[in-house]
Parts: C-alpha cells; sequence; structure tokens
C-alpha cells in the first residue's frame, strides 16, 4: 500500500501499477487481494508467448493461451488491414484490463482503475465518474477529463515519442479514450505513428533494433529527437494525426482523441472537462 493508505503499488519485472478501489473496506481489501494475485502470474503468461506477440497481426485474430494475449491480439487484429501492428502495441492497456478484471471479480465496488505506466483502466457502477489528468496540453497536470458511468468510455492510454515506447511518429503526446484499455493503447499507438513529417531534417531517427535488439519494430526507424518546426509542419503533422483519429472513431474503433505537438493540438470527437474553466485547447464541448 502506498503511504496514502488508498492505493495499491504492483509491480512485477516491466509492469507497474497503480490500483485504486472505492467501496467498502472489506470490498476493497478483498479486491487488493484479488489484484495482488493476479500480478503474480500475468508476466509469466505473456513471457510464454512472447515470440508470437512480436510477429506482425493480421485481420484475422490468432489464437494465444493467455487472457491477457488474447486481449491484446483482440485490439490490434481489426487495425491490421492499414498498418504495421504487433500484439505488443497493446500490451500495456491489456494489462490494465486483465488487471481490472481480477480486482473487480465478484466485488461490490462503486468505481476503481489501473493505471498502468498512463494507460488506464476504468471500473465505473451506475452513477459513479472519475477524473483524469491529462498530460501534453502545455498546462502540465492541470487540465482534467471527466468520464462518467454513461460515457461508453473504459479505457485510456496515451501515445507519443517522448514516451516509455517507441514511435514511428513525432507526437509529443496522443490520448485516447476508447471502451477498453487495450482498444486505447492500440490506437493511441497508431495514430501517434501518424502524427509524422517524413524525411523532415528536424526529426532525428534510428532503427528500432540498434535500440533494442528484441523490439517488435525490428529496423523501423523510430523517433529519437524533434528540432524546431514551423507552424506550417506542426499543421502538417497534426493533420496526418488528426485524419487517423477521425477513421478510426468513424469505424468505431475510439470515441475521442486528442493530439499535441510543438505547443499546438487537435481534438478528435467529445472530451468532457471536468470543469468549465477548463484550459484544455481545442474548446472542447462538455457532453450533454
Amino acid at each position: 500500500m502506498l503511504p496514502d493508505g488508498r492505493r495499491l503499488h504492483l509491480n512485477h519485472g516491466p509492469i507497474d501499477l497503480i490500483v485504486e478501489a472505492f467501496g467498502p473496506d472489506e470490498e476493497r481489501a478483498a479486491a487488493y487481494a484479488q489484484a495482488t494475485d493476479r500480478i503474480r502470474t500475468i508476466l509469466t503468461e505473456l513471457v510464454g508467448e512472447l515470440p508470437a506477440l512480436r510477429s506482425p497481426s493480421g485481420p484475422a485474430p490468432r489464437r494465444f493461451h493467455g487472457i491477457t494475449a488474447r486481449r491484446m491480439e483482440a485490439a490490434v487484429s481489426p487495425l491490421a488491414g492499414d498498418d504495421f501492428i504487433t500484439p505488443m502495441a497493446a500490451v500495456a492497456g491489456s494489462v490494465a484490463d486483465e488487471m481490472l478484471a481480477a480486482l473487480t471479480a465478484g466485488r461490490r465496488l462503486q468505481k476503481a482503475y489501473v493505471n498502468n505506466g498512463g494507460d488506464i483502466a476504468l471500473f465505473l457502477a451506475a452513477g459513479q465518474s472519475l477524473t483524469l489528468a491529462v498530460a501534453g496540453t502545455g498546462n502540465g497536470f492541470a487540465d482534467r477529463a471527466m468520464i462518467r458511468a454513461g460515457d461508453a468510455v473504459r479505457g485510456v492510454a496515451t501515445s507519443g515519442w517522448r514516451g516509455r515506447s517507441f514511435s514511428l511518429g513525432i507526437a509529443d503526446a496522443v490520448t485516447v479514450l476508447a471502451d477498453s484499455a487495450a482498444a486505447a493503447d492500440a490506437a493511441a499507438t497508431l495514430i501517434a505513428n501518424a502524427v509524422d513529417l517524413p524525411g523532415h531534417p528536424a526529426v532525428t531517427r534510428l532503427p528500432a533494433s540498434d535500440l533494442a535488439p528484441d523490439s517488435d519494430l525490428g529496423d523501423r526507424p523510430v523517433t529519437q529527437g524533434v528540432g524546431p518546426l514551423s507552424p506550417r509542419d506542426i499543421a502538417a503533422a497534426l493533420d496526418r494525426g488528426i485524419e487517423r483519429a477521425e477513421s478510426l472513431r468513424r469505424r468505431g474503433f475510439i470515441q475521442s482523441a486528442a493530439l499535441f505537438l510543438a505547443g499546438e493540438s487537435r481534438i478528435c470527437g467529445l472530451i468532457a472537462p471536468a470543469e468549465p474553466t477548463t484550459t484544455m485547447p481545442g474548446r472542447i464541448p462538455v457532453h450533454a
């Protein structure tokens, strides 16, 4: 337990989670025990199928043994016809979803979340809501977005070249809201890749395999630095990304997305501010 006595910190290898459940004390204690039991097995399951998880997915989902691996494949296979993508694009979100399922199974909770390094799975009982801090807006973590039980959002993920994973694009951050953390994770990866200026001299790239020999991206060039960009360049890169985001939204893969690059932003869909005074750019509409 963290010093605040409310949140649970779970760590196993590369999996690092902050978990919080809301409800009666006995239900919360039981939920935390369930999550603690599950984290002991989830990484071993994934490692057992890692070679296939690092290989490209196709439109027809492959069969995996582990439930988290199946979540990963289910999130990326519908997107595989348009882009190179492997199940690893959804690993953090899928782990968050699976840990949330373990946390809430059989429990009487009001709400809960599992935060896996910014990829977040949400549980909301009727009438409940959660407020999320949004990075990348130029206001630190001052901006807030509210997710309500009636919204079709149960997952949030952020991707970009400044994050913990490699990116083919130049977005500082792309935050996606979707019906699961796995879906949000996969979509954020693709949208962040699309925010790009191919061949631009201000962008430094290296083959992923030079940085991590076992990367699922192989020799594909990943962004390592972005120099000064003109307003026209920034607009062009964000336009590429918003086109990809709108396509995913129209096809039902995401609910909304916020794209950030060099102090500018684009908004796709609806993101409800937690307060009317939000400074989040883009004049984001509030849900009815």
